[in-house]
């Protein structure tokens, strides 16, 4: 039988990236890892890392073996948090990812409460608009802002917010150019779009009809910051989830146009994997994501003033 020591040995060196960084962190000799890693291996009967004075990479079946042994370990903190009673208070280390307008718009104001309300819990975000491969990187929840449905996966997904995308313009480009009566009057209209590819948009209503518009393109920008002020400041008409341009609505520096019309949604999901969502800490934080996210997606719109 393995030596459970072993497999907790060899997934700190894989995660922290060799055997120098995992030694300090664990705080072990070098040498000490390198050995128990080693004497895994002959267990085993196969090479799991590819390692030499200038790189350290785990083989393929090092990295199929990686993902079975820290499910391991997962299952063996959970076993020791129950005996220690976490189930009643979380506690421990919740790592979570998710892209900048994410981070900015959805969980800015809300992990301050989740910390607040699970003091034991230490929070980490990191906030990258790049590809995050959630398992293998560490992470124990991603939120994910998409248009469409997320492939299939071995993570846990769950939606838990469904955001319209509304069509706004300024008051002042509006009392300028007027303000479209039905989808079709869009092609009068400057369009401020998200990329110089995207030139239609693709609008639907309660009743479930589908029509497609083109506006005409005055500027495009693949950031919804940079549409929002950009639409503020009167240059054209541009589609926006409502979660972003709400404040502004608020405040009339924006209207939304054509009411009964929506360009389509963005969902909110949040991802695990299926192990770490057994950790009471990573349900705790997990759960108050859904219940506060659903609650902050039910806001009221901005009537047109004129």
């Amino acid at each position: 039988m393995l030596n459970l020591n072993d497999l907790y040995f060899f997934v700190h060196v894989v995660d922290h990236g060799g055997f120098a960084a995992a030694a300090r962190q664990i705080d072990l000799p070098k040498s000490t890892l390198s050995k128990r890693v080693a004497e895994l291996e002959k267990t085993l009967g196969v090479r799991l890392i590819h390692r030499t004075s200038r790189s350290f990479v785990p083989t393929e079946i090092g990295r199929d073996f990686y993902r079975h042994a820290a499910a391991v370990l997962i299952e063996a903190e959970a076993a020791e948090n129950l005996v220690k009673g976490r189930l009643a208070e979380p506690s421990g280390l919740v790592r979570i990812t998710c892209s900048v307008p994410t981070a900015q718009i959805s969980l800015a104001n809300l992990l301050p409460t989740v910390a607040q309300t699970y003091p034991k819990v230490q929070l980490e975000l990191h906030a990258t608009d790049r590809f995050v491969d959630i398992v293998q990187e560490g992470f124990d929840i991603a939120v994910r802002d998409h248009f469409r449905p997320l492939p299939d996966s071995d993570l846990v997904q769950r939606t838990i917010g469904s955001d319209p995308v509304y069509l706004v313009a300024s008051p002042s480009y509006l009392e300028e150019y007027g303000v479209p009566e039905n989808p079709e009057d869009i092609s009068d209209h400057k369009g401020l779009l998200i990329s110089r590819a995207a030139e239609k948009w693709t609008l639907e209503n309660e009743k479930g009809d589908v029509v497609e518009v083109q506006p005409i393109r005055n500027f495009a920008a693949d950031e919804s910051t940079v549409l929002l002020r950009t639409a503020s400041t009167g240059l054209g008409i541009t589609c926006l989830p409502q979660k972003i341009c709400q404040k502004e609505l608020e405040r009339g520096e924006l209207i939304r146009i054509l009411p009964d019309w929506n360009a389509g949604k963005v969902l909110t999901t949040l991802l695990i994997p299926h192990r770490r969502g057994q950790l009471p800490s990573v349900r705790a934080v997990y759960d108050m994501l859904a219940e506060q996210v659903n609650l902050r997606s039910l806001r009221p719109t901005s009537p047109l003033p004129f």
